[in-house]
C-alpha cells in the first residue's frame, strides 16, 4: 500500500477540519472563560497539543502500513486521532475554572498558573488510565457484543455530531445545503470531479467562497497576535508541582470518568474499524493513545487525545495512511506558528461542516449494517442514552439562553426540575442518563443482546456491572452547579438497587418462564 493516495486529501480535509474545530474551541475557552494569556495559550498549550497530535497521527499511519503489509491488502485506513471533545469541556469547566476561582478567592498570586497546573494534572491522570487500559482493553472488547459497542458511537454520532451540524446547516442554508450537495454527490453518489479534484476540497473551497459572499466570513475582527515559531517546551516542573499540590484528590471525580470515557470510546472506535474491515490489535492502539495524552501534558497541553469516531467514513472516502500523516503535519504547523487565529478569521466552520455531518451519518448507519439483524432492538436501546444526554444538554443550554440578560428564570436546582415536571417533562431522568451515558448505553445494549440470545445469566451479569457502576457514582450520580449539572462520585443507590433487581429477574427467568411452544 502506498503512503499517499489521492483520496487521502479528502480524508485529510475532513479530519483536519475536525481537529481544527477542537483547537478553535480550546483557544476560545482558554482566553474567554479562563482568561488565560496569549503567551500561555500559544507558547505552551497549543505546542503541547501539537506534540500529542504528531505522535498519534504518525503512529496510526505507520500501524496502517504494517497491517497492509501483513495482510497483503492496499485498502487499509488508519485510525483517526485527535483531541477529545468531551474531556476538553469537562477539564475547562469542572477542573480548571473551579481551580482558578478557588485560587482567586484565597488570594493566590497567580490564579492562571494554578488553573493551568490543575489542567495538566487532569490530563496526566487521564493519560495514565488510557495507557493502563491497554493491558485489559482486549478482554473487555471481546466480552462486549458488537451491537453494544457500535450503538453507543451511533448515539453520539446522531446527536452531538449530526444533529448539531444539521441545525447549523439549516441556519445558514446557502452555505450548508450547497456544500452538503457536493458531499452527497461525492461520497454517497461516488461521483468523481474532472481532474480528480477531491470532493472534500471542492466543498471547503466552495463553502469558504459562499461564506464570504453571504457575510459569514470573515469571522470577527482581524487577529492581532504575532506569527512566529513556538517550539514545545517540557513543563515537568509545573506538572510535578501539580502532582504534589495536595489538591489532586478533588479532581478525581472528573479525571476517573473522563479517563474511562476515553478508554471505552477508543475501544468502540477500534471495534468500529474492525466492522469496516480493518482489524487493529487493541493493546498497541490503546497504548499509543495513552502515550499521546501523556506527551500532551508533559509539554503543556491540558487536553487528552483519543482515537476518533469516524473510521468507517474515512475508509469509505478511500483514505489510507496518508491522511493521518497530512493531518498531523498540518495541525502541528498551525499550532507551532500561531496561525490558528488567522485561519479561524478567514474560514468559518460552516465551510466544511457538511463533511462532519456525513461522517456522523455513516457511523450511525454502520451500527445497523454490521450487526446481526436480530440485534437491531439492542442497537436502538444503545442509541437512547446518547440521545437523552444530548437532550439534557439542549435543555440546559435553553435555560441558560433564557436567563440571558437576567431574565426571571430559576437557577439550576430542584426548582428547575419542578418547572419541567409541570410540563410533563421528566428532565431529572435525562440528567441522570447524561452522567456516564457511554457506560449506560453499552450496558443496556449488551443486556438486550443477551436477552435476545436467551443468555439470561449474561444479562444478569451486565445488570450487576451497571449496579456496581451506579454504586460507585460513575453513572447516574450528579450534583447541581451554578449553571450546569456535574458528575458526583457519590453512590446512586436508587439506580444501583434497580439494576440489582433487574439482575434478579433475569436470573429467575428460566424458572418462571412457561415451556416453549412447539
Amino acid at each position: 500500500m502506498k503512503w499517499f493516495v489521492r483520496a487521502d486529501l479528502d480524508g485529510f480535509f475532513g479530519l483536519a477540519l475536525d481537529n481544527l474545530v477542537q483547537l478553535l474551541v480550546i483557544v476560545g475557552l482558554c482566553q474567554h472563560v479562563l482568561a488565560f494569556s496569549e503567551a500561555l495559550v500559544y507558547q505552551h498549550i497549543l505546542p503541547g497539543a501539537a506534540v500529542s497530535l504528531l505522535i498519534g497521527n504518525g503512529f496510526y499511519a505507520y500501524q496502517a502500513k504494517q497491517l497492509a503489509a501483513a495482510t497483503g491488502r492496499n485498502d487499509i485506513c488508519a485510525l483517526p486521532y485527535g483531541i477529545n471533545t468531551v474531556s476538553l469541556f469537562a477539564f475547562v469547566f469542572l477542573v480548571m475554572l473551579p481551580a482558578k476561582m478557588v485560587a482567586e478567592a484565597s488570594g493566590a498570586k497567580d490564579p492562571e498558573t494554578v488553573a493551568w497546573q490543575a489542567g495538566l494534572l487532569a490530563c496526566f491522570g487521564s493519560g495514565l488510565i488510557e495507557f493502563g487500559g491497554a493491558f485489559v482493553g482486549d478482554k473487555l472488547r471481546k466480552a462486549t457484543p458488537r451491537a453494544a459497542l457500535l450503538s453507543t458511537l451511533s448515539g453520539i454520532a446522531l446527536t452531538f455530531i449530526s444533529l448539531g451540524f444539521l441545525f447549523r446547516t439549516y441556519a445558514h442554508p446557502v452555505v450548508g445545503l450547497v456544500t452538503l450537495s457536493v458531499i452527497l454527490l461525492t461520497y454517497f453518489g461516488k461521483l468523481r470531479f474532472r481532474g480528480n479534484i477531491p470532493g472534500g476540497l471542492v466543498a471547503v473551497v466552495l463553502g469558504t467562497l459562499l461564506s464570504w459572499l453571504t457575510g459569514l466570513a470573515p469571522v470577527g475582527s482581524p487577529p492581532d497576535n504575532e506569527l512566529g515559531l513556538y517550539l514545545p517546551i517540557p513543563v515537568l516542573g509545573d506538572l510535578f508541582q501539580a502532582l504534589t499540590s495536595g489538591h489532586n484528590l478533588s479532581y478525581l471525580s472528573v479525571i476517573i470518568p473522563m479517563g474511562l470515557f476515553n478508554l471505552i470510546g477508543s475501544l468502540q472506535n477500534i471495534e468500529s474499524a474492525e466492522a469496516a474491515g480493518d482489524s487493529y490489535p487493541t493493546r498497541p492502539s490503546l497504548a499509543a493513545n495513552g502515550i499521546g495524552t501523556l506527551a500532551a501534558c508533559l509539554f503543556g497541553s491540558c487536553f487528552p487525545t483519543t482515537i476518533y469516531i469516524g473510521h468507517p467514513g474515512w475508509k469509505a472516502m478511500g483514505a489510507r495512511a496518508g491522511y493521518s500523516i497530512l493531518n498531523g503535519a498540518v495541525i502541528t504547523l498551525i499550532c507551532l506558528t500561531g496561525s490558528l487565529s488567522y485561519i479561524a478569521w478567514a474560514i468559518p466552520v460552516d465551510a466544511g461542516m457538511a463533511i462532519v455531518l456525513w461522517i456522523g451519518i455513516v457511523i450511525a448507519a454502520q451500527a445497523f449494517q454490521e450487526t446481526p439483524k436480530s440485534h437491531a432492538p439492542a442497537v436502538v436501546m444503545g442509541l437512547l442514552p446518547g440521545i437523552a444526554a444530548w437532550g439534557a444538554f439542549m435543555a440546559k443550554s435553553g435555560v441558560r439562553a433564557a436567563d440571558y440578560g437576567n431574565a426571571p428564570m430559576p437557577a439550576f436546582s430542584e426548582t428547575l426540575l419542578a418547572r419541567f415536571q409541570q410540563e410533563d417533562i421528566w428532565i431529572s431522568g435525562a440528567f441522570a442518563l447524561e452522567q456516564g451515558f457511554i457506560f449506560t448505553a453499552m450496558i443496556l445494549a449488551a443486556m438486550t443482546v443477551a436477552v435476545i440470545e436467551r443468555q439470561f445469566t449474561k444479562a444478569a451479569l451486565w445488570s450487576g456491572s451497571a449496579s456496581l457502576l451506579a454504586a460507585g457514582g460513575l453513572i447516574h450520580s450528579y450534583r447541581w452547579t451554578v449553571s450546569d449539572t456535574a458528575l458526583s462520585l457519590t453512590p446512586a443507590w436508587e439506580w444501583a438497587c434497580a439494576y440489582a433487581l433487574m439482575g434478579v429477574i433475569f436470573l429467575s427467568a428460566r424458572w418462571v418462564a412457561a415451556p416453549a411452544r412447539p
